[in-house]
């Protein structure tokens, strides 16, 4: 595996592609940005935007289906909204690898923001989605990469929590 730097867009970037993940499901955030914009621009993948999370599900479940890999990107005000959709890949033994931007947490304005951002991990463990929280930038790589490899082998959801710490908190006037 490469060396892993503050860069993490691109290393997560570099681990989809070694990996064949060609199709990315999001309701754009800001910290999904440079990612986005990565992926986008990348000829070999597709870029879905939804209208609501629990599409990215359904849209992942049935990439597996028709025989590719599939990344549902979302900021964690989006998990609650999955729940249920979650149940489609798990009866199907799909794998549903999620890459989760954390709010509600570290330096968080938004009061709003905080219960769902306390709630994403034992939400989604409650519905046996395994999470991965990263608190250091130069450790996204190598633990989307672990999620991934556990997600697709194991047939199983996972989910890599990027923590507000790295993200940064947002002010009034941000989104």
């Amino acid at each position: 595996m490469a060396a892993a730097s503050a860069d993490w867009s691109s290393d997560v970037f570099r681990e989809m592609k070694a990996r064949g993940i060609a199709t990315v499901c999001t309701v754009p955030d800001g910290g999904l940005t440079r990612l986005l914009k990565m992926v986008e621009a990348d000829g070999g993948m597709r870029l879905v935007t939804l209208s609501t999370e629990p599409e990215g599900i359904g849209v992942a479940t049935g990439t597996w289906l028709g025989g590719g890999r599939a990344l549902v990107a979302m900021q964690s005000s989006g998990v609650g909204n999955c729940i249920n959709a979650l149940g489609l890949p798990t009866a199907l033994r799909a794998p549903c690898l999620m890459l989760v931007t954390m709010r509600g947490q570290w330096g968080e304005f938004n009061p709003w923001q905080v219960p769902m951002g306390q709630a994403v991990r034992p939400a989604l463990e409650a519905v046996g989605v395994k999470c991965f929280l990263v608190d250091k930038a130069g450790e996204v790589g190598e633990t989307f990469a672990a999620a991934a490899d556990l997600a697709f082998h194991g047939r199983l959801g996972a989910a890599v929590l990027v923590s507000q710490r790295i993200i940064g908190a947002k002010g009034f006037g941000q989104q």
